[in-house]
This record gives C-alpha cells, sequence and structure tokens, in this order.
C-alpha cells in the first residue's frame, strides 16, 4: 500500500543489481523506494506516492549479505581461549580435542545466541544459517531479532574422542544420532511454519565422517521431500580426510557423490581438503569439477581455519571452475566485512597472485552466490520485488574518506564501523551500531560470566585432567 512506502531521495551511491549482466553495479544519485514487501523502485527519480522520505546523500545502499554458515552454541564464549592451541598429531587442528572441553548452561544458550547475532547484524547481514543444537528459545530469539534466519539443527551417530593428544577416535551411538535426527526434523518444520515468514530450515547433518552412509542419505531424503536445503561439514580437516580415505577410499566430495547426496541443494561447509589440495596424498583434480557439475555450494569460512593455518585453494580456483562459493562466519568473530577481507587476502596468498579475486567477487560471494545456495533470487541484491534488505553505509565516516571506489573502501579499510543502519523487510534491525530488537548488552555480561564458568570446567572436562593454564595459556605471562 502507498501509506507503506518509504523512499530514500538522492542516494550518492545504490549497489543495484543488473539483471542484463546478472550482477552488481553501481548506481549514482538515484532514489530507492520499499515497502514490506520489497523494493518498488530503484535508481532515477522516484515520483508515486509515499508515507516516509529520508535523504541518502553521503551514503551508500548494499544489499543485505548472506551468510550460510554460523554457529551460536558455545563458540561466542571461546573466544580469546583456543586461539594459540592445537593438536600437532592432527594437522595442528584444534577443532576435535579443544571444542569438545567448552561446557554452556542452558541459561547461556540464549545470551550466546543474541550476541552472535548482534554482531552478524552490526556487519550487515540480513540472512544467515544458524548451525546447533535445538535448544527452547532458539526460535524466539531468531524471530525477535529481525534477521532472517535459517535454523539447521545438528545431528550426528558418531562423537569425538582424542586420545592422549595423537590420535582421533569416533565413538558411536547410532540409536542416539536417530533420535537427534527426528528431533532436528521437527525443529525444521516447526521454523518453516513460523508466523514471522522470516524463518527457514535446513536438514544438518553434522559432519560427513560422524553419520552413515545410511544416515546422510535419509538426511538427503528428508530434505528434498520438504524442498528445503541441506548442509553438512565435509573435506573440512585432514583428520576427515585421512578417516573417510581409510574408510572408503574416496574424499569427502566423491563419497557424498556417490551417496546421491551431492546435488545443487547441498551446501557444504568449508570443504577446503579437496583432492587437489597441497596436504592431501591425492594427485587428482576430480572434486572441483564434481561440485561444480552437481552445481553443490561451498561454505567458506577463512578466518576460523587462516587461524590454524588452513586455507582453501583457493577461492578464485574454486570459482574459475564453476563452483558456487559462498561465505559463513563459522565462529567469532561473527563479523561478515571481516570475513570478506579475509577471504580476498587468504585467496591472494593461496594463489600466489593478486588477481586470484576482486573485490567484487568477494562482494558476489557474500550475497548473490549465498541467495543461490539457500534457493532464493530475492535477496542478496538490490532490485524490483527483491526483499527490502540492505544496509545504509555513512560515506563521511573517516574509515571511508577520501571515496574513489566504495566498496574497496568498505572491505579493506571501514568494515562495520561505517554502517550506519541495517533493514530486513524494510524495517529497522540495527541503528548507529546497535542491534534494536535485543537485550546485546544484557547478553554481553551474561556471556562473561558464562565463560568464566566454563574455564572453571576445563580440566574437569579434560579426559587428560589438565589445569585450564595449561589447556589455554595466556598470551603473556603473569608477572
Amino acid at each position: 500500500m502507498a501509506n507503506d512506502i518509504h523512499v530514500i531521495r538522492n542516494v550518492t551511491t545504490i549497489v543495484g543489481y543488473d539483471e542484463n549482466r546478472q550482477g552488481h553495479g553501481y548506481l549514482s544519485d538515484g532514489d530507492v523506494a520499499y515497502d514490506a514487501n520489497g523494493f518498488v523502485h530503484v535508481g532515477g527519480r522516484y515520483d508515486g506516492v509515499f508515507a516516509h522520505e529520508t535523504s541518502g546523500k553521503d551514503r551508500i545502499l548494499l544489499p543485505g549479505f548472506v551468510n550460510v554458515h554460523c554457529h551460536s552454541g558455545e563458540e561466542p564464549i571461546s573466544k580469546g581461549v583456543f586461539e594459540d592451541e592445537g593438536t600437532a598429531a592432527l594437522w595442528g587442528n584444534a577443532l576435535y580435542e579443544y571444542s569438545n572441553l567448552i561446557e554452556i548452561s542452558d541459561s547461556a544458550v540464549e545470551a550466546s545466541l543474541t550476541v552472535m547475532l548482534g554482531d552478524l547484524m552490526r556487519s550487515g547481514v540480513t540472512t544467515l544459517v544458524d548451525i546447533a543444537g535445538p535448544h527452547d528459545t532458539w526460535l524466539l530469539t531468531l524471530a525477535k531479532s529481525g534477521a532472517r534466519a535459517y535454523v539447521a539443527p545438528g545431528f550426528r551417530e558418531a562423537a569425538w574422542h582424542v586420545e592422549d593428544s595423537r590420535r582421533l577416535d569416533l565413538v558411536w551411538d547410532k540409536g542416539r544420532g536417530r533420535e537427534a535426527f527426528a528431533r532436528a526434523l521437527e525443529v525444521v518444520d516447526a521454523a518453516r511454519a513460523h508466523p514471522s515468514g522470516r524463518l527457514g530450515g535446513i536438514v544438518a547433518p553434522s559432519q560427513v565422517e560422524t553419520c552413515s552412509a545410511e544416515l546422510l542419505q535419509a538426511a538427503a531424503e528428508a530434505g528434498r521431500s520438504r524442498n528445503v536445503p541441506i548442509t553438512v561439514h565435509a573435506a573440512q580437516t585432514m583428520a576427515e580426510h585421512e578417516e573417510l580415505m581409510r574408510r572408503t577410499g574416496l574424499t569427502a566430495v566423491q563419497y557424498l557423490n556417490e551417496l546421491g547426496v551431492l546435488g545443487e541443494d547441498l551446501i557444504i561447509g568449508h570443504c577446503i581438503f579437496v583432492d587437489g589440495h597441497s596436504w592431501t596424498r591425492q594427485r587428482t583434480d576430480i572434486d572441483l569439477d564434481l561440485l561444480a557439475d552437481r552445481r553443490a555450494t561451498v561454505a567458506h569460512c577463512p578466518v576460523t581455519f587462516s587461524r590454524s593455518g588452513m586455507v582453501l585453494q583457493s577461492l578464485g580456483r574454486y570459482r574459475r571452475r564453476g563452483v558456487n562459493v559462498a561465505l559463513g562466519t563459522d565462529s567469532y568473530p561473527f563479523n561478515m566485512l571481516e570475513e570478506m577481507r579475509q577471504a580476498m587476502i587468504c585467496a591472494r596468498v593461496a594463489g600466489r597472485s593478486v588477481f586470484d579475486v576482486g573485490t567484487a567477487d568477494v562482494f558476489e560471494a557474500a550475497t548473490l552466490a549465498g541467495a543461490r545456495a539457500l534457493g532464493r533470487s530475492d535477496i542478496g541484491r538490490i532490485a524490483l520485488g527483491a526483499k527490502a534488505d540492505f544496509s545504509i553505509i555513512d560515506l563521511k565516516h573517516a574509515a571511508m574518506q577520501p571515496v574513489y571506489d566504495p566498496l574497496r573502501n568498505l572491505l579493506h579499510c571501514a568494515a562495520e564501523r561505517a554502517i550506519e543502519a541495517v533493514y530486513v523487510d524494510g524495517r529497522e534491525v540495527v541503528k548507529g551500531g546497535r542491534p534494536v530488537h535485543l537485550d546485546y548488552d544484557g547478553a554481553l555480561a551474561e556471556l562473561q560470566e558464562a565463560q568464566d564458568f566454563a574455564v572453571r570446567h576445563l580440566q574437569a572436562n579434560d579426559p587428560a585432567g589438565r589445569a585450564s593454564n595449561v589447556l589455554a595459556r595466556r598470551s603473556l605471562p603473569p608477572m
């Protein structure tokens, strides 16, 4: 209705979607009009009726970012604990030995989710996929935030166990895994039926090596019967790669393909250790062509893995081979713009060339590629009929000055500091760098208590009984 339309006049720069090029482009000094259903005008002069009008002078309008892989749960309280740790025998990765040591109370789960949501939205994320364990406040908090969110309740049949910091074992309990699968489907269905209209569900077997072939196939069937995406962590570590080679003689990508799981509805978490990666024993180059042919998506999360010295080889190479690579933040710092910057740096280092990827490539990965992964053409773009999910950037912010190419300034320099406001469905969810609908400060205070609790319980949760100051050494010694 006309009385719901908001128009932003004379926007200095609009990152609009060019239907002819099937990509983004700059529009200068134009109007943008939108309502709760989406954009009704982009570029040029808007002469229609409207209810509200604001100025876009010295502002840039960006499409909302699409984060296809993040974890709430205990991840936010792990910040600052294990960044300098790792298991040498497992290629230096800290995932298997250290992630199981963090204990989070039920009361802290909502605070953890709230902080993650606040941080993501402040960095321009309007759509996210949260891979976590189901809990009572999950859908409630997601809906309250105002974000567009997909829940991906994880389930698996095997738990990781690291023996004496030298060997990864899997402890199987298929009955428990099937129970978790059934519960996950209930949550997926509840999210899809949520009255907010902004929640969705994804079927999420947790890791390729912790699920049997039968469970992976059942998960894919459940997702496809519901017409929802599927996501699984695969090719994420060398320990997993070696386990699958021992068990099946196949890489993760080839194994998923053999099971019939690999397809355009599959989002593969990380997918670093394909057969052509320099760390693997394979001397083949099959996996990228399989990914491209089956139109599967890779969820690329460079910050977390580069902290452990691991890198995709390379983002540009995957893209040139036709693989749809979207971006996620995985765990902290839950900052999409920092993730985009790191993606560019890691790609250029791994690809050994400044030309491996450009700013536009990374921006596409954070928007259009994420939308494709979720089977949507109405998000990740500013175009007529698309959802009114966008950010307003202050071009006069010191970190954005001087301006020649505003996207480069944002990604290389300013990051979230220059984001003035974020909108989902035309409604403001971030204002002045603060989440509008969440008690972010209260959640931060609760998170500190949760981390203190987790650190006190590290020794009790460690099979070897090591003290917290041994498991999580501080950067500097006490004086």
